[in-house]
């Protein structure tokens, strides 16, 4: 069974507004039908004794005069015609009139006319059958002259009768016309009010629930998803409308909730890249090179790798803060390589060149560290020889770059493929890696570039390029 169109269905706007198109249209449409029909038949009635009044007025004004005179001449001698056409003429305008006429007198009379023409032409045929003068004469005067002047009477009667029918049907066209005015008037009184007032329980039943739904979305907009009944509204398409807002807010509650989980794991993984910088290894290996320098007498040595452990750590900590600028970053990435640099001072060189101008750009903590720990431990210590690293940052258009570059060891092509799969997938066993690639691609999205460049025995270059003009702060990643 197919369902009904929309504009048949109550609980519609569209049913609602066809409903009330159709209460207007048929008292209107009524209205109108009457009007026609009476105008109508009254036009047709007027229009049919004007039609007979123009009939008679073609009627031979001279009928009289001119039968008298012609049967003259024909019982003088004069003439041997007969006026059988004009007599034949005037019983067809009667005939033709009497089935046209509606009036009782108008029928009357052109009934009188149709007897008179019948005996006027009996008349005729007894003149033409007599033979004496004198009874022609006779015959002429009694019977001729009277038949032809009541015809004429009768068709001057008719249309004294058919006038007044004119101004009779006129008459009831001006009555009539003035009941329709008053009945237009009273149906207008009663149905514009009953029109106007289901238009205006129309137009509330729609304007109230979008008045609260969108209020109910300000309050989504305010950060208000709790969940909430949908607009109660008999209008199914506002209902639908009212249920899919709350739905979304349902929706997005979810999406929230889980954006929120994430932001927990990505906690999880800086508290773990956290345990794992704070290596017991590092740290009871940098105090027995502290112990070892005091014992063979190299105390300001000793005193300067005490200062950049407590710098290292004071930068490590940054208050709490999981956002730093590219200054604390960059104190704390000095602080880390004096630190090694005492531990691996026959392997090891370092230059830190990081453009002033771009100090006081924001990025997450210890974005760089695992970039500088992985060129120490996988580039330069498997190297025979003395290596360097070079911590760069420019200005490059509206971006930011910052590299870390090693002289050390270096990748083939294969094991550069392998690398940069692991961290672009995120794969655990890279870890410092890819929990560097991974806060900056939650933060910046495609916004931000992590490329990895190296070549055998020449050394590895890890390169990062962040927005210059992205807005963030430590409640982005919290």
């Amino acid at each position: 069974m197919r369902p009904a169109p929309d504009r048949l269905n109550k609980n519609t706007v569209q049913g609602k507004m066809y409903r009330l198109l159709l209460q207007m249209f048929i008292p209107i449409m009524s209205i109108i039908v009457i009007i026609f029909a009476m105008l109508l038949t009254r036009n047709i009635m007027y229009a049919s004794v004007s039609g007979n009044i123009v009939k008679v007025s073609g009627f031979n004004q001279k009928f009289k005069q001119e039968i008298d005179e012609q049967m003259y001449f024909y019982v003088t001698g004069y003439s041997d015609k007969m006026p059988w056409d004009d007599v034949e003429s005037a019983s067809s305008l009667a005939e033709d009139l009497l089935k046209n006429t509606s009036n009782p007198d108008g029928r009357k009379a052109m009934n009188s006319v149709l007897s008179l023409c019948d005996k006027l032409s009996t008349y005729m045929h007894n003149i033409e059958a007599t033979t004496s003068y004198d009874e022609r004469m006779d015959q002429l005067d009694k019977n001729i002259y009277i038949t032809t002047g009541l015809i004429e009477d009768y068709m001057y009667s008719y249309l004294y009768y058919e006038a007044g029918e004119m101004a009779s049907i006129q008459k009831q066209l001006d009555f009539w016309l003035t009941i329709e005015i008053v009945f237009v008037v009273l149906v207008m009184v009663v149905v514009i009010p009953v029109v106007l007032s289901r238009a205006f329980k129309l137009s509330k039943s729609i304007t109230d629930p979008i008045v609260a739904m969108n209020s109910r979305v300000e309050q989504i907009g305010g950060g208000d998803l709790s969940p909430q009944t949908p607009v109660k509204t008999d209008d199914e398409s506002l209902s639908l409308l009212s249920t899919g807002i709350e739905d979304m807010a349902a929706r997005l509650d979810k999406q929230i909730e889980l954006n929120r989980q994430e932001q927990i794991k990505l906690r999880d993984i800086e508290l773990s890249l956290i345990q794992a910088q704070i290596n017991p290894h590092f740290l009871y290996n940098t105090l027995d090179a502290i112990v070892w320098l005091i014992e063979i007498g190299k105390n300001d040595q000793a005193e300067q790798m005490v200062t950049s452990l407590s710098s290292y750590f004071r930068s490590f900590l940054s208050d709490g803060k999981d956002i730093v600028t590219v200054a604390e970053e960059k104190q704390h990435i000095k602080s880390y390589l004096e630190i090694q640099q005492v531990r691996y001072r026959d392997i090891m060189e370092y230059e830190i060149d990081i453009d002033p101008s771009i100090e006081d750009t924001k990025l997450p903590k210890m974005t760089l560290q695992p970039l500088v720990e992985n060129a120490i431990y996988h580039g330069l210590k498997p190297k025979r020889g003395k290596g360097k690293i070079i911590v760069s940052g420019y200005r490059e258009g509206d971006n930011i770059l910052l590299k870390v570059t090693d002289t050390g060891l270096g990748m083939s092509r294969e094991e550069l493929e392998s690398l940069k799969s692991r961290v672009l997938s995120e794969d655990t066993t890279s870890f410092g890696l890819t929990s560097s690639y991974k806060r900056l691609k939650i933060l910046y999205g495609d916004a931000c570039r992590f490329d990895i460049e190296s070549l055998p025995q020449e050394g590895t270059s890890i390169m990062i390029e962040i927005p210059g003009k992205a807005d963030i702060d430590n409640e982005t990643i919290l």
